[in-house]
């Protein structure tokens, strides 16, 4: 009964959101309100904690509203200075194919700014390139987020694999395990098993968008380009594979996609692979409602400036995200240090937060790089003034829903402080959930890591919340404990094409805000298919005795 009562608030989520297509920005809040309630009636939490904890919450939705913010404001500085017209012209050059586009875009340089920053930029990033482009607003957040998967487990230089070993770490010197073989072997099954799904996901995004998007309302033109999808897919995940084997977490994704894209551009410009004819949205006047921006997000412009002034920004983001992500350059302690602490909130002890804001990326480098855009561009005060104004307006929808999903989210997580002797809500529903599996509970596992990904949208903290609980049945149930926590990490990534908060994120950042339900519910689709073949994979694994690590 408890597993069902602290499941209630995200299953209201789910039917709100999917069934009845309500905007997060009114799911969310209600949805807070349930798991307030559910806190003080069944977990007997003390009134003052669930108000402390849900500002805590509201707190923490800083750090994403400041990444949607810097996106936006990115994108709205580009359209003004006339870039964002030179690189849709760009592109074109490259191909018209829509389905070539949302690969290099979507697949490949989001999986390069996954790798770097995480924590939902991607797809925050991406998507509103391809809005650029001439896609729906609608179908740029889809398949942006689909695509935003499988360079997640190693995403923000490996801090998701970091993530679960932190939290192992108890585990492992009980079992008198070495911590950096374990970290070892996870990253490499991580990354094959990922590998094996991931050189299907650029097909599968494809099949989605024309499904649909397109005149057709049909995958045919998805299998079309079928070859060049496995390929880009195969171009990303080897190097990955390799990086990931060879050098540990940090730089699989970053190094497997900085790869790969400069192999698929050089093929597409080639026609290597390429479709005989190009595919193309139904024109404007065609779409349906809900395909087109809910708030004015104005156009893009006229190009008026060389591919790589426009560029540029694009260009100083991805360096400084490198530059001050991996640890040997020096500058990744000095800005992490750089804090707005808030101590013991409420008088809650221990209940700490800090705001990071010059290691967020929303700030450096998305609104540094926008500052410096400002000059690199020649923008005058009209345009500069239109870029901020329009992204403040754009930012509010997504407030909303961001304070009231992150405030239920961290109540449920602290929610073991309580004084019915229960442990979590997300625990609960975990415990209970692995007890009823059994020995089917490599086909649980991952789902475990996408039901933490949904809630928290966050990998890494699907990892921090579940991979002690996988590592203890795994040990319970005798299976090899680093299959098991792979299989927790590979759901945290896949769960990010449904999590709330990117969701929420890529839809305000696209104009796409309402449609957030619906994303879900056709992310659902792949999300299922992903987690089912990597699940299958590791179970046929276990089920014939396969153990890469044996830990006694």
């Amino acid at each position: 009964m408890y597993a069902f009562m602290a499941f209630l608030p995200i299953l209201v989520t789910i039917i709100l959101m999917v069934g009845f297509n309500w905007a997060a920005k009114k799911a969310l809040p209600l949805a807070w309100a349930l798991a307030a309630a559910v806190a003080l009636i069944i977990w007997k939490m003390n009134f003052y904690h669930v108000i402390s904890y849900s500002f805590f919450g509201i707190l923490k939705a800083l750090d994403v509203l400041i990444i949607i913010f810097g996106a936006i404001l990115i994108l709205n500085t580009l359209k003004q200075s006339g870039a964002m017209a030179t690189i849709n012209n760009g592109f074109s050059g490259i191909t018209k194919d829509r389905r070539i586009q949302a690969i290099i875009i979507g697949w490949m340089f989001g999986s390069f700014i996954e790798g770097a920053a995480g924590f939902g930029t991607p797809a925050a990033l991406a998507g509103p390139l391809l809005v650029g482009l001439g896609f729906p607003p609608l179908a740029a957040a889809m398949v942006t987020l689909i695509y935003d998967s499988t360079s997640v487990a190693f995403g923000a230089v490996g801090t998701p694999i970091f993530g679960a070993m932190s939290t192992i770490a108890s585990n492992l010197q009980t079992a008198g395990a070495d911590p950096e073989q374990f970290k070892m072997a996870l990253t490499k099954w991580t990354a094959l098993t990922h590998g094996i799904v991931g050189i299907i996901i650029p097909l599968i995004g494809i099949a989605m968008l024309t499904k649909f998007f397109g005149k057709e309302k049909s995958i045919k033109p998805a299998l079309e380009v079928a070859p060049f999808a496995l390929f880009a897919g195969v171009a990303f995940v080897v190097p990955n594979i390799l990086v990931a084997t060879l050098f540990g977490p940090e730089l699989p994704s970053l190094v497997g996609a900085f790869i790969g894209l400069a192999i698929v551009i050089f093929a597409a410009k080639k026609d290597f692979l390429m479709p005989k004819t190009n595919w193309d949205f139904p024109n404007k006047s065609e779409w349906e409602e809900d395909w087109k921006s809910s708030v004015d997000v104005g156009d893009i412009g006229e190009a008026k400036m060389s591919l790589f002034k426009a560029w540029t920004p694009y260009l100083l983001i991805a360096i400084i995200l490198v530059v001050t992500r991996i640890p040997s350059f020096g500058l990744k302690s000095v800005l992490a240090s750089q804090a707005i602490e808030v101590s013991n909130i409420m008088g809650v002890e221990k209940l700490n937060y800090s705001l990071k804001w010059a290691y967020l990326p929303g700030t450096i480098p998305f609104i540094l790089v926008a500052l410096i855009t400002h000059f690199i561009h020649g923008m005058n005060g009209k345009q500069i003034k239109i870029a901020w104004t329009s992204t403040f307006k754009q930012i509010s929808g997504a407030a909303i829903a961001l304070f009231g999903g992150i405030a239920m989210v961290q109540l449920m997580l602290n929610s073991g402080v309580n004084s019915a002797g229960l442990d979590s809500m997300l625990t609960e529903m975990a415990k209970s959930a692995a007890n009823i599996a059994g020995v089917a509970y490599p086909f649980l596992s991952p789902f475990i890591g996408v039901l933490g990904a949904f809630m928290s949208g966050s990998n890494t903290v699907s990892n921090i919340l579940f991979s002690s609980l996988q590592f203890e049945t795994a040990s319970i149930l005798n299976m090899p404990e680093v299959l098991i926590v792979a299989l927790q990490v590979i759901g945290g990534s896949i769960g990010n094409m449904i999590c709330v908060n990117n969701v929420v994120a890529v839809c305000a950042t696209v104009g796409a805000i309402g449609a957030e339900g619906k994303i879900i519910k056709r992310n659902f689709i792949p999300t299922v298919i992903y987690t089912l073949i990597v699940a299958t994979v590791i179970a046929v694994l276990i089920y014939t005795g396969f153990n890469p690590l044996p830990l006694n």
